[in-house]
């Protein structure tokens, strides 16, 4: 079952899109909860469906996936360029709100995936809150500033950039400063896989086993690592993609029971 809908944030609505597996015989079953962090003026789509494809892969498994748009970004409010990257970690903590309040889900199985911007946003996230004991980083951003700097051409000349028609302010790139995800991992508890295409043209691939090594130095939860010879940014070859998923669906079901234990004791 698919639904979409807008989850309401400061006033602004996010649209989401929320995929269930199948209903139990008894009704009664409640499904963990994967929650996807899209990138840098990317949308819940993705680029070659990217996000999509994830759930109608992932919901096979069992698992309830919800997709959203950030503010300024697919068909939710707001202009991208009055963000700041402390309003995405917001944002994604208030999807994490409105998915754990569901019925049908296990509040005690939340899991982040973030691609790219969206990776740091999850790993920034996942650090600051409990809820979340899993979290999964596709080709993710490792030093936001001076990435996403890179990307857009920012040299500090214009106040606002003309990229791809997003109006991308000087002071959201700032923002992007004060914010570092391969610091954040080293406090998060919960259990980590790191993903990345050693052909991606966009993001380094070497931030995976930075990523993997920081993630190592704090206790709590498995910790693993994964490149994808050959794969781009965006996975977007049917042999990639299909490697993508087939790491992503077998760690989170080989994790996915010892989470759910793990978080009981802690609400014990």
């Amino acid at each position: 079952m698919v639904t979409s809908d807008c989850i309401s944030w400061k006033g602004r609505k996010l649209a989401y899109t929320i995929h269930f597996p199948k209903w139990s015989v008894e009704g009664e079953k409640k499904f963990p909860l994967i929650i996807i962090c899209h990138g840098f003026t990317s949308t819940r789509i993705g680029v070659d469906r990217l996000f999509v494809k994830t759930a109608q892969a992932l919901v096979k498994h069992g698992f309830a996936v919800l997709r959203f748009d950030y503010a300024g970004c697919g068909e939710s409010e707001g202009e991208y360029g009055d963000n700041e990257f402390a309003c995405f970690i917001d944002q994604t903590k208030e999807a994490i709100s409105f998915g754990s309040k569901l019925t049908c889900i296990n509040e005690h199985a939340i899991t982040l995936i973030g691609h790219s911007l969206g990776g740091a946003v999850a790993v920034c996230t996942a650090a600051d809150d409990e809820r979340i004991n899993n979290v999964i980083t596709w080709s993710a951003v490792g030093n936001p500033f001076a990435d996403i700097k890179e990307i857009v051409g920012y040299n500090g000349e214009h106040p606002v950039i003309d990229h791809l028609g997003y109006a991308i302010t000087e002071e959201f790139l700032l923002s992007l400063q004060a914010f570092s995800p391969l610091e954040a991992i080293k406090k998060f508890r919960g259990s980590a896989l790191f993903i990345h295409g050693t052909g991606d043209p966009v993001i380094p691939s070497d931030y995976c086993s930075v990523y993997y090594k920081e993630s190592k130095k704090v206790k709590g939860g498995s910790k693993s690592m994964e490149l994808i010879e050959g794969a781009n940014h965006t996975y977007s070859s049917i042999k990639h993609f299909d490697l993508l998923i087939r790491s992503t669906s077998e760690w989170l079901l080989k994790n996915d029971k010892e989470s759910v234990q793990n978080n009981l004791k802690k609400s014990v």
